[in-house]
């Protein structure tokens, strides 16, 4: 198993972003939230987890080690594969989830998309028990930012990032105008998963 990858980023996109290591340009699938604090030219430390299939090896990778563990654990849930449980931690920190589950607080799973009522109660059976009280770490970028003055392409990266998690254009645009009529300052690019997570609150559970 490949632990660990540390290397510069040569690229970083939407879902996704490139580190070489020993001169191999390796690729590697994490949130937004990860993604955010990655900068191409610069050394990045990812924790990672490969996913082994039948026609692929892929590779996901994570701002820490608990972030990681809470990603293998919500995949041993009948039906979570490793796409459902990247979206789980893209819209939750490890802690939120951990509360959610052991609150019973199903609307919360709901808000990830693909997760339904059926889904979500069965993640709070197969976890409650399992994956622990929240540790109270700080997430490496949450919270909602307070800060107008957005710039578009910080704009459109929080409404690519919806899109990609399985809302509608027009649903994220509204979502992202929602919440920058709270901002109060410029924002940085650290600041953007603060957005996203502020946008996912706002759309709730719901998909156009």
């Amino acid at each position: 198993m490949i632990a660990s990858v540390r290397g510069t980023v040569a690229a970083v996109r939407l879902d996704s972003a490139v580190v070489e290591v020993g001169g191999v340009g390796m690729l590697v699938l994490a949130t937004p939230a990860t993604l955010a604090h990655l900068r191409v030219g610069q050394e990045a430390t990812l924790f990672t987890s490969l996913v082994v299939r039948e026609d692929s090896l892929t590779l996901f990778g994570f701002a820490g080690d608990d972030e990681r563990e809470v990603f293998e654990l919500v995949q041993t849930v009948s039906g979570v594969g490793p796409r459902l449980a990247l979206a789980m931690l893209a819209v939750h920190t490890p802690d939120d989830l951990r509360r959610a589950v052991a609150t019973d607080d199903l609307k919360a799973l709901e808000r990830v998309p693909g997760i339904g009522r059926k889904g979500a109660q069965r993640i709070v059976l197969e976890l409650k028990d399992r994956i622990g009280a929240p540790t109270g770490v700080p997430a490496t970028a949450s919270g909602t930012p307070a800060a107008p003055g957005v710039p578009e392409d910080r704009r459109q990266q929080v409404v690519d990032a919806l899109v990609g998690l399985g809302w509608n254009q027009k649903a994220a645009e509204d979502a992202v105008a929602t919440v920058l009529t709270d901002v109060t300052g410029p924002v940085s690019a650290d600041e953007v998963p603060g957005l996203l997570r502020a946008a996912l609150r706002t759309l709730g559970g719901g998909r156009g």
